[in-house]
């Protein structure tokens, strides 16, 4: 081919030779893009329902999204409902979804402040208590909102202890307290929007040296905590009540067999 291109190019004219290499990458790229929708085809593993062969489709197609999920249309599907009640629960519901979105991880910040800083400018600023390495005292908001942390990276500022009692804490939040390699203690009291989901989250952080962990008035079940076998360290849990039903029970004392250091504490015992 290449030796029939060079002839061609030899004893043919200059506008010819030109006319045919044009029309040789015309094909060329014609030939590429077919390529393209030809694999595109390929992907597209499940087509829509209307361009299934034989579908019956209707004049009110043209006012359709075929994007709509199920949950949309099962929303569209439910009686309109303004009662003061229903209007108070989507009132609700939105603040929640504002408030999840707010807590989610945020790489920019761990890059620039690192993870103690990040994490400890987090639990601080949603009403939550952090204490430093060698440092007695705990750092808080004062009555006016304000506190006294580092707005760049300082690597002297090792988190040693973490209180996020009484905070408003979603599963999307837990995220911002990971890879905390000083953290020795850790408290979610009465944070009623903590579950399982949020215990498994918490358990697969790496904090691997985290002693003590505080689940007094959380929502955890015997279900959640047989994933603290991942916090390898842990020498105290406490939790409502240890013996509240039998699996709970068993839960603990196969944590205690599993890890030796491990004592689960009812909150009774530790607050009171």
């Amino acid at each position: 081919m290449l030796r029939k291109l060079i002839l061609q190019k030899k004893f043919t004219p200059i506008y010819q030779q030109r006319i045919f290499f044009s029309n040789h990458n015309k094909k060329n790229l014609e030939d590429v893009k077919n390529e393209i929708e030809v694999s595109k085809r390929e992907l597209n593993w499940r087509p829509k329902p209307s361009e299934n062969p034989g579908a019956w489709n209707s004049k009110f197609k043209l006012f359709g999204n075929e994007d709509q999920t199920s949950d949309f249309i099962t929303l569209m599907q439910q009686p309109i409902d303004l009662s003061p009640k229903s209007i108070k629960n989507w009132w609700d519901k939105r603040n929640e979804n504002i408030e999840r979105h707010m807590q989610s991880f945020i790489p920019e910040r761990h890059q620039i402040l690192g993870s103690d800083l990040a994490t400890a400018h987090f639990v601080v600023f949603r009403g939550g208590a952090v204490k430093f390495l060698n440092n007695p005292q705990w750092v808080r908001k004062d009555d006016e909102g304000n506190f006294n942390l580092p707005n760049k990276y300082i690597p002297a500022f090792k988190l040693e202890a973490i209180k996020c009692d009484n905070m408003v804490l979603y599963y999307e939040g837990l995220e911002n307290i990971r890879r905390l390699q000083n953290l020795k203690f850790l408290s979610f009291i009465n944070v009623k929007t903590f579950d399982d989901w949020c215990l498994d989250r918490v358990s697969g952080s790496e904090n691997p040296i985290l002693e003590v962990l505080d689940l007094t008035g959380t929502n955890i079940t015997y279900r959640g905590l047989s994933c603290i076998y991942r916090l390898t360290n842990l020498k105290v849990l406490v939790i409502d009540d240890p013996k509240s039903s039998k699996e709970m029970e068993l839960t603990c004392a196969l944590l205690e067999v599993d890890n030796h250091k491990l004592k689960v504490y009812a909150s009774s015992e530790i607050h009171n």
